[in-house]
């Protein structure tokens, strides 16, 4: 996760400088580093239900970094990088999808 957000924030270093670009540049920034924050928080989870809130959390970002790798795919650049970039979220929200589903909280 800590090599996604700074693989993330070394590629949109790469975007184009538009208004546009800024736009998805900030957006992927934060959800890529925010996936990541989130699952190092769910590290110190105070509870089994804390844990799984900052384990659903970190997959929905990682959700919206996928979202904002497949914007720049078709408007922009499909390229090897931006390929590998977009299958790494994929498998990353595909592991984060098993924990939260493996967690059982007490009702």
């Amino acid at each position: 996760m800590f090599e996604f957000a700074v693989n993330g924030i070394k590629f949109c270093r790469k975007l184009p400088r538009t208004k546009e670009f800024d736009v998805i540049r900030y957006q992927l920034t934060k959800s890529a580093t925010s996936s990541g924050a989130n699952y190092e928080e769910a590290q110190a989870a105070s509870s089994r239900a804390d844990f799984k809130h900052k384990i659903d959390i970190s997959l929905r970002e990682m959700r919206e970094s996928n979202y904002w790798l497949r914007i720049i795919e078709a408007v922009y650049q499909k390229n090897d990088e931006v390929y590998a970039f977009i299958q790494e979220s994929v498998e990353l929200k595909s592991i984060l999808g098993s924990i939260s589903s493996k967690v059982i909280t007490k009702k």
